[in-house]
């Protein structure tokens, strides 16, 4: 039956791990629509036959009252059928803004026209996405110059891709093939040439091609240069000046340290409690006063305009990488620079680090 209303419809292959259950919700309400739309012109067909004109002479209309059983039945089984659908399609998307612990996290750049992607264990492709069959892919998105939209029709995703901010979404390829990427966001002149392709792979295949895309001869629409992108996020924040303000081995800086930050829980000046991920790292960098850690001053300059997706990408990663490591006990915060005070009229001029 799933295969039939999928060609009926003419919805492409279900080839994620949540296809499926998304078909079946677009199928329960068409069904329950075309159902109610069927009994609406059958009734009406009735109405028209029974109650036709027979004589020139037009008997005045009776006052029709419908039972309350009627009316109470008719309103309660559409409020209830309602629910229902707005609970089902609420878990599915909590289920699609929720990715996986062990996904594989992979940076996207979108720019006119085309995709980037950015792997952790260091190469990076253009237009080509490889991924591992069976295994949750985690992708942090962000947009070098104007809103473009990230969708896949066989894996029923769609995310808007937006620049200065990291959006996340998710899949897991369930069988190996190619599928077309598209844009669905008018992005400029070749917006409809704005294509790429996700090449889901077997793992052992998969292996292979990392291996390969590591290489100095790296495969076609893969470029590697041997180096990790938490390694790359390590140079690149310490040629930006963020080392200058953010400690990596837990010790108390001007900024909030960068061990065992991301995946936690982050007291604000405020009084709120934010979860340290790609969207609030992104945030901090680009509009530091946004969100302030509290215990903390708001000295660090915006980076806006002055990180590339793909260093601020880096950086995420790098921030990512340590994770793990145990805070150092904590010391004195030291004094905060001159240059670095709130009012300071070179604030903007001084590196500051990133979140």
């Amino acid at each position: 039956m799933n295969e039939l209303l999928r060609r009926a419809l003419f919805l492409p292959p279900q080839s994620s791990s949540v296809a499926r259950a998304i078909d079946t919700l677009h199928y329960t309400v068409i069904l329950a629509t075309l159902a109610g739309v069927t009994l609406a012109a059958l009734v009406a067909g009735v109405f028209l036959f029974r109650y036709r004109r027979r004589s020139a002479r037009v008997p005045l209309t009776p006052r029709i009252t419908a039972p309350l059983w009627l009316e109470v039945g008719v309103f309660g089984g559409l409020l209830t059928l309602f629910c229902a659908w707005w609970v089902i399609g609420f878990a599915q998307y909590r289920r699609l803004e929720t990715p996986p612990p062990d996904a594989l996290p992979i940076y996207v750049t979108a720019k006119q026209w085309m995709w980037e992607f950015a792997y952790p264990a260091g190469p990076t492709s253009a237009d080509v996405l490889a991924v591992p069959v069976g295994q949750p892919v985690k992708l942090i998105m962000t947009s070098r110059d104007v809103i473009h939209s990230f969708y896949v029709p066989e894996f029923r995703i769609k995310q808007d891709v937006v620049p200065g901010r990291a959006l996340t979404t998710w899949f897991e390829a369930i069988a190996p093939g190619t599928y077309e990427v598209l844009c669905t966001q008018y992005c400029g002149t070749r917006h409809s040439l704005m294509r790429a392709q996700i090449a889901a792979l077997a793992p052992d295949d998969y292996a292979r091609w990392l291996d390969a895309a590591r290489a100095p001869l790296a495969l076609p629409g893969a470029r590697g240069d041997g180096q990790r992108l938490a390694d790359r996020g390590r140079r690149i924040a310490a040629e930006r000046g963020c080392l200058r303000c953010h400690s990596v081995d837990g010790s108390r800086f001007i900024g909030p340290t960068w061990a065992d930050a991301f995946g936690r829980r982050r007291a604000t000046a405020d009084g709120r409690q934010v979860l340290v991920d790609e969207a609030y790292l992104t945030q901090s960098m680009m509009d530091p006063r946004a969100v302030i850690a509290a215990g903390f001053a708001p000295v660090m300059p915006s980076y806006q305009g002055a990180l590339t997706p793909a260093e601020t990408a880096a950086i995420l990663e790098y921030i990512r990488s340590l994770r793990d490591v145990v805070p150092t006990p904590a010391a004195p915060p030291p004094a905060v620079p001159l240059e670095f005070r709130e009012g300071s009229q070179i604030l903007g001029d001084v590196p500051g680090g990133a979140p």
